[in-house]
């Protein structure tokens, strides 16, 4: 179990920290480095198009539970919450 730290024991901790790093280098005012994230737009888009197959037979099942109305019962809606929140959308 991890033992409750104390505030002045965080701050002997921090302080020793900083005692360690080295002195932060000054750059120049006018240093106009790219700091932008380099995606490669290609391979994003080269997995969005690859699709999940579908299972045909529990799309025609969720289909005809839709069509029946056996899914719109306060019984449904309380185990389709719980769902959700065990599980996650």
């Amino acid at each position: 179990m991890i033992d409750k730290i104390q505030n002045n024991q965080f701050r002997d901790i921090m302080e020793q920290s900083a005692s360690q790093q080295p002195d932060p280098v000054k750059t120049p005012s006018n240093d106009q480095a790219d700091a932008s994230v380099q995606v490669d737009y290609a391979s994003l888009l080269e997995m969005a198009k690859q699709v999940p197959q579908t299972d045909d037979q529990a799309v025609q099942q969720a289909q005809e539970l839709l069509l029946s109305g056996r899914l719109e019962s306060p019984e449904y809606f309380e185990a389709a919450a719980e769902e959700i929140t065990n599980y996650g959308i």
